[in-house]
């Protein structure tokens, strides 16, 4: 049995491909940067996979479940720092680490997905990518890269952002970049690139360009998106928006967050076309064209089975914060709205209806007053509503509920505890749980703010009607809900 470690493994790509390589009768060592958000359930529980947690950014320390490892993934992965020099030099360190961590390993493998750098002049973004490779090479184990451009699939960002004009905007005045030329690769031919090359000795020390059949605009993509979705829709390029009017643009319209936004609009000014090779043949690799890729996404999202998405990273936050500090909700110093309610129906229904919140379920009472919270966030450069949730029925920790962040989810003993990532002048927990008080059992949900000086006390005061009704009528309605 050949045993891999996978970083990145609470990632987009990551979340795809441990599934595969569980398939494959691989032992998988997943390296995380907080095992709270690692899921317990499922694949994840097989007794082939174990966890371990390493920042990257940090001094990487030897790791006894390392000592035996056969080769490793590399997908770690960032674009979300402020200062772009500063997400550079984060990135080159990462890489350093994780080179010296496997130095004293027998890996006989690195797989690096990077991305497509074929142009001269770079964006920052796909400059640091090349860098990443070039850190990697120059470590002990061979090295093979797969570089790819606009990864497709459900939940994945370039997706979700086309979706969100796609559905949004019948005429969209865009900016001259959609222009741009590109060579977007379907998810699941990404993920038989990453297990077809694992361990493949041909593969050692090879660098190869993987993209889909056909080089196309992003124009071309959106108009394409738009007839598989059955729609009509216009686009008129300009050549008078700015970098930074067209970040604005895509941070209003779509859920990406400005910087995430920032960091797109810069990369998306270069071409990037994939360079011939014959990897693809070697594999047994049929490529899917766009549109079958963006069909194949929606037969996931109708069967809500999407497996991840970028909107869990902590790349969606307007703060990369830890979860972990956040996990102990506050007492002293802080402002609070309780509610229990007697649950006199189903428990088991009441705890459904509350790992069904947010995203396209609502929040049970005054949608439109979330709505209108959420639109007030992105005016002041907040993750607003519209990063939804992955799963309707599913959470898991680290997952996004519209503007909150899930720092538990607890099913078994029926607690979910929320993170506000919106703009405040402090910081706001919502939890809910089930307990059984004197025989009966209840809902209980507890909204909980620490202010940051007075600004944060004057901001809880004004909004505390509205917190009167809404998260009273909230908690009975969770209560009450009988499904439809």
């Amino acid at each position: 049995m050949m045993k891999v470690l996978l970083t990145g493994a609470n990632g987009y790509i990551g979340k795809r491909l441990l599934p595969l390589l569980i398939e494959r009768g691989c032992e998988v060592v997943c390296a995380v940067r907080d095992k709270s958000r690692f899921p317990r359930d499922g694949f994840y529980a097989d007794p082939n996979v174990s966890v371990i947690e390493i920042d990257f950014l940090k001094d990487a320390l030897a790791q006894p479940e390392l000592k035996d490892i056969d080769a490793a993934y590399y997908l770690i992965h960032s674009m979300s720092d402020d200062n772009s020099s500063g997400f550079e030099k984060l990135e080159r360190t990462a890489a350093l680490n994780f080179v010296e961590l496997l130095s004293d390993t027998p890996a006989k493998q690195i797989i690096y997905l990077g991305g497509i750098t074929n142009e001269e002049a770079l964006s920052t973004h796909l400059a640091s990518r090349k860098k990443v490779d070039e850190v990697l090479r120059a470590g002990p184990v061979p090295v093979t890269s797969l570089k790819a451009g606009i990864i497709v699939g459900s939940g994945s960002s370039s997706f979700e952002i086309i979706r969100d004009l796609v559905e949004k905007l019948p005429i969209m005045i865009a900016p001259r970049w959609l222009e741009t030329r590109t060579q977007p690769i379907a998810i699941r031919n990404v993920l038989e690139y990453l297990t077809g090359v694992l361990l493949r000795e041909d593969a050692y020390d090879g660098s190869y360009d993987i993209g889909g059949p056909t080089v196309m605009t992003y124009k071309e993509m959106i108009l394409q998106f738009a007839e598989v979705r059955g729609l009509k829709r216009q686009v008129f390029t300009v050549p008078v928006m700015t970098p930074k009017l067209s970040s604005y643009w895509l941070y209003f319209v779509t859920s990406t967050s400005y910087r995430l936004a920032v960091n797109l609009v810069d990369s998306m000014k270069v071409e990037v076309i994939a360079k011939p090779n014959d990897l693809g043949e070697k594999l047994g690799i049929h490529l899917l064209t766009y549109k079958e890729a963006v069909r194949l996404a929606f037969q996931k999202i109708g069967q809500n089975s999407v497996a991840s998405s970028w909107k869990d990273s902590l790349v969606s936050s307007f703060g990369n914060n830890s979860l972990r500090e956040h996990l102990e909700v506050p007492v002293n110093g802080c402002l609070m709205d309780e509610r229990l309610v007697p649950i006199t129906t189903d428990v088991d229904q009441v705890v459904d209806n509350i790992w069904s919140i947010g995203g396209g379920r609502g929040w049970y009472y005054a949608d439109w007053l979330w709505a209108i919270r959420g639109l007030m966030d992105k005016m002041v450069g907040g993750v607003g509503l519209r990063r939804g949730r992955t799963n309707a029925t599913i959470i898991n920790n680290g997952d996004t509920l519209d503007f909150w962040r899930v720092l538990l989810a607890d099913r078994q003993n029926k607690r979910l505890l929320l993170y506000a990532e919106m703009k405040l002048p402090g910081e706001a927990w919502l939890e809910f749980m089930v307990m059984r008080k004197n025989g009966r059992d209840y809902l209980k949900q507890t909204a909980t703010f620490r202010p940051k000086g007075l600004l944060g006390r004057l901001y809880w005061y004004s909004v505390l009607p509205f917190h009167y009704f809404v998260f009273r009528r909230m908690a009975e309605n969770i209560v009450g809900y009988q499904g439809e």
